[in-house]
């Protein structure tokens, strides 16, 4: 087994956000299933025996960490009621997309803003700013849409009055449109890559 085995493996989990089977971990690492199986159960004892705030459980036919339940409380805590203070960058530039271009599918909220949404619309979904409308009736991604809290925050009665885009910035539906030409045009290429992840949940 290579001494770099487990050390990529928790690089991979740490991006996970959804358990990942072995047999995947073998295919990114290039190292035997048994391997992979080795060292995930020689992490999921090392992290027991040394006490730490995490676990990697296998679940769902897969690895992912997971926090330990005798933190949920002090977690619970956190989210709900220990960030009061302002939203992050990234928080906002989120929620403006969402109230934008509502109702939205995480998946083309990455694509909008570039990077992976997925931590981000949790936090905003559990401080009651986004919540699930629906679903796509074409691909069954779920779609999200602001809250009614979201509109008491903002000073709003309704979605009508949020503000216009800023003069110089493009409109909301022009820039979507630019980047599914520009999906289009990536997967047209022979080394094209995907931008905007399909079958979003």
């Amino acid at each position: 087994m290579s001494d770099t085995l487990a050390p990529a493996l928790e690089a991979l989990l740490m991006l996970a956000t959804e358990p990942m089977a072995a047999a995947e971990l073998a295919e990114a690492t290039g190292e035997p299933v048994a391997d992979v199986e080795e060292a995930l159960r020689a992490l999921a004892s090392f992290y027991e025996e040394t006490g730490r705030g995490f676990e990697l459980r296998q679940v769902g036919g897969g690895w992912r960490y997971y926090t330990r339940s005798e933190h949920a409380e002090l977690i619970a805590t956190w989210l709900l009621e220990g960030q009061r203070g302002t939203l992050s960058q990234a928080a906002l530039e989120t929620l403006a997309v969402v109230a934008y271009l509502q109702p939205i599918s995480r998946g083309r909220v990455s694509s909008v803003r570039g990077v992976n949404v997925d931590g981000v619309m949790r936090t905003l979904t559990a401080r009651d700013l986004i919540v699930e409308v629906g679903r796509d009736d074409e691909t069954g991604a779920r779609l999200f849409g602001t809250t009614g809290y979201f509109l008491e925050r903002m000073g709003l009665n309704s979605l009508d009055e949020l503000p216009p885009l800023a003069p110089h910035l493009p409109d909301a539906g022009a820039l979507e449109a630019e980047l599914a030409n520009l999906v289009a045009d990536a997967a047209a290429g022979d080394d094209a890559v995907p931008l905007i992840e399909a079958g979003d949940e």
